[in-house]
C-alpha cells in the first residue's frame, strides 16, 4: 500500500506472513501426497502388497492443500473472481463494490468456518478408516480456511474503508 499508516502495513505484513505459511504448509502436504502415491505405487507393483492406508490420508491432506490454496488465493487476489462488471463501472463505483465483494466474502468465511466448527465437534468420536484419527481432521480444513478468508477479507475490507475515508487509493497486491 502507497502512502499508508505505519500501524496497516504492519497488519499487511503479518498477513503476508501468515499467509506464507499456509502456502508452506500446503506444499508439504503436496510432497507428503507425492510421496505416499510413490509408496503406493512401490506396495502394490514390487512388493505385492498394496498400503491400504493411502487412499485416506491423500483425501486427507487434499483437503488440506485445497482449503488452504483457496484462503492464499484470497489474500493474493488470485483466486477465482468474475471482475468485467466492476472493472467496466466508473472509480467510485468500482471502490464501492470492491468494499461489498470484500464484505460479502468475509462474512460467508466466517459462515463457513462456523459451520465447520460444528462438524469438527460432530466428527470428533468417529475415526477416519485405516488411519485411526477423528473425523474432524478434515472438517478442521474448512474452519482454518473459513477462518483465513474472513480475516484476509475482512481487515481488507477495513482497509478499503480507512482509505476511502482518508481518501487515498487502497492498493492491493498488484490491484488499484
Amino acid at each position: 500500500m502507497e502512502q499508508a499508516p505505519p500501524w496497516m502495513l504492519r497488519i499487511e505484513r503479518a498477513l503476508d506472513i501468515l499467509s506464507l505459511l499456509c502456502m508452506i504448509a500446503a506444499s508439504i502436504c503436496l510432497v507428503v501426497l507425492v510421496a505416499t502415491f510413490g509408496w503406493l505405487v512401490f506396495g502394490r507393483y514390487v512388493l505385492n502388497a498394496t498400503p491400504t492406508w493411502v487412499e485416506q490420508l491423500a483425501l486427507l491432506l487434499i483437503c488440506y492443500i485445497t482449503y488452504l490454496g483457496a484462503a492464499v488465493g484470497i489474500h493474493e487476489n488470485t483466486h477465482l473472481g468474475v471482475t468485467l462488471f466492476r472493472d467496466m463501472m466508473g472509480q467510485r463505483i468500482s471502490v464501492f463494490l470492491k468494499l461489498v465483494i470484500d464484505i460479502v466474502l468475509a462474512g460467508f468465511g466466517l459462515l463457513m468456518m462456523l459451520a465447520s466448527i460444528e462438524l469438527v465437534m460432530f466428527g470428533w468420536d468417529t475415526l477416519l478408516p485405516m488411519l485411526n484419527i477423528p473425523e474432524s481432521f478434515r472438517s478442521l480444513s474448512a474452519a482454518l480456511c473459513g477462518g483465513l478468508v474472513f480475516v484476509f477479507a475482512g481487515l481488507r475490507a477495513v482497509f478499503r474503508f480507512i482509505c476511502l475515508i482518508m481518501g487515498r487509493p487502497y492498493i492491493e497486491k498488484g490491484i488499484v
